[in-house]
């Protein structure tokens, strides 16, 4: 499967696709009106930041007793509830008089359901697409979030000038009912990938699972924590240019969305192997120059140039697939996207700290050079493992959702595919 057409043509991928586009929609513009909201209430770098990322430090209490249900759960049934309850929450965050501190209340209560829809989503995914398939589809969805972004944020920016911000939040609402009905009448009817009751002792007896693999380990650290410390840069667009801030996300979506094309659609597999490290150095690297406060238009160029770089969560997405086996597959995406996005609200909390301190360009040169050396550290260990330059980890045993002996377990399909993970690399 290597053309769109292909790809479109897959059962449920198109309604899965639009669902997601309307969610993407819903989330960017009511990012972007509740950071305007909180900054013009308080005047803080710190909550401004907290109200567009803080959410997604709440994607650790979903990580750690709901994630078990996404591999557990009808995907069409958690597709639909899902998105309707951000969108009732989302509703009650633009009622008038409402306080900041609940405000935040109502959001971070929403943070662990969106950490459950990512591993429901990714889970979908998998299952829709055939194999060599995955890492495509992948990258269209992400070049639909770039999309979305880019329109959301400008979108979102020309509602702010019409509407109130709390007029923009019901827009949002909408989007995200939108995305509801979109999934309850195009998704199927599919049985959960895995058997038996969701529960927090199997989240973390899954958790504990996954993590104990050295080559899981370093593939989602290096998801994790470059990646969360540029998004901390990001959540100071506001504070860094409060008037010019959808402009600076629109730039950065546009970049995202044009690496994930060329790195999902036209980089052959030979050159991906070598892309990883060099692509997350792109995505901090650029930021050192915002320190220096340029002009408007050159620090967007920056964040446009820099927000490719985010390709390469693509690679590392998929060699997380191959190292994983089926029964686990929704969970283990789904702790990608709660460990990704819980590390992006701690660097948007840390960056809005260091702003309050210094300032926002300040912050957001600290924060880039941070992430620059954490990928420098964690490069020399993924290398080696990806060119099978030292020993490979025991292989995982056969996943067991009911107890049933390891002997008695059918092979996971694919289970022999890049069993030893020195085949195909994987990188965002």
């Amino acid at each position: 499967m290597r053309t769109y057409r292909e790809l479109f043509r897959a059962p449920e991928f198109t309604p899965l696709f639009l669902a997601t586009t309307a969610q993407t929609a819903g989330s960017t513009v009511g990012g972007l009106a509740l950071g305007t909201l909180v900054h013009s209430a308080t005047g803080s770098p710190l909550l401004s930041a907290l109200a567009m990322f803080g959410p997604s430090l709440a994607q650790v209490v979903g990580a750690t007793t709901l994630l078990s249900a996404a591999d557990r759960l009808p995907p069409r049934a958690a597709l639909t509830v899902l998105p309707a309850v951000t969108a009732l929450g989302t509703a009650v965050m633009s009622v008038p008089g409402l306080p900041v501190w609940a405000v935040f209340a109502v959001l971070f209560g929403l943070g662990p359901l969106a950490a459950l829809g990512g591993g429901v989503r990714g889970g979908l995914l998998h299952e829709t697409l055939t194999a060599d398939g995955y890492l495509l589809g992948r990258s269209v969805l992400n070049m639909c979030v770039g999309t979305m972004q880019i329109c959301g944020f400008a979108a979102g920016a020309a509602l702010l000038t019409v509407l109130s911000p709390r007029g923009t939040l019901l827009m949002a609402a909408a989007l995200y009912a939108l995305a509801a009905a979109v999934a309850r009448a195009g998704l199927g009817r599919r049985a959960p990938r895995a058997a038996g009751r969701p529960s927090v002792a199997e989240t973390w007896r899954d958790n504990a699972r996954l993590w104990s693999s050295a080559r899981r380990r370093r593939v989602y650290l290096a998801l994790w924590v470059p990646n969360g410390l540029v998004v901390g840069c990001e959540a100071l667009f506001v504070a860094y240019a409060p008037r010019h801030a959808g402009l600076l996300y629109a730039a950065g979506a546009f970049g995202m969305l044009t690496g994930d094309v060329l790195v999902g659609r036209f980089v052959p597999a030979r050159l991906r192997r070598r892309l990883g490290a060099p692509l997350r150095l792109l995505l901090a690297c650029p930021y050192l120059l915002l320190a220096l406060h340029p002009p408007v238009p050159l620090a967007a160029a920056a964040v446009a140039l820099a927000s490719v770089g985010f390709a390469a969560s693509l690679l590392l997405q998929e060699r997380l697939m191959e190292l994983t086996p089926d029964g686990l597959r929704g969970h283990a995406l789904g702790l990608h996207t709660s460990g990704m996005l819980t590390a992006q609200g701690l660097a948007a909390a840390l960056a809005g700290t260091l702003a309050q301190f210094t300032s926002p360009a300040t912050a957001m040169g600290a924060m880039a050079a941070a992430s620059v050396v954490v990928t420098l550290l964690l490069a020399p260990g993924l290398v080696a493992r990806e060119h099978g330059a030292d020993a490979p980890d025991a292989p995982d045993t056969p996943y067991v959702p009911d107890g049933t002996p390891p002997a008695a377990v059918p092979e996971p399909r694919n289970a022999g595919r890049h069993a030893d993970g020195a085949g195909r690399d994987g990188a965002r």
